[in-house]
């Protein structure tokens, strides 16, 4: 419950961070090198975000994530 307090929080906090950026970049107009970065960033952030994901579902599937058993042996 306390995560999903946080996450709420959080959310409310980006939503408020980009509510407050659009109001003022209604005051002046974006130059194209700001629409280029801001698009390679969004392109980049989501290739890694999805190469990640990617590698878990892997790894799951090959069962990197399984839990081994260590026999202590008969001594």
């Amino acid at each position: 419950m306390r995560i999903l307090a946080i996450v709420i929080a959080a959310s409310a906090g980006l939503t408020g961070l980009l509510l407050a950026f659009l109001f003022f970049a209604q005051q002046r107009e974006f130059g194209v090198h700001l629409w280029i970065a801001l698009g390679l960033g969004t392109f980049f952030s989501f290739a890694v975000g999805g190469g990640l994901m990617a590698l878990v579902f892997i790894s799951a599937r090959r069962g990197y994530d399984d839990r081994t058993e260590i026999d202590a042996g008969d001594d």
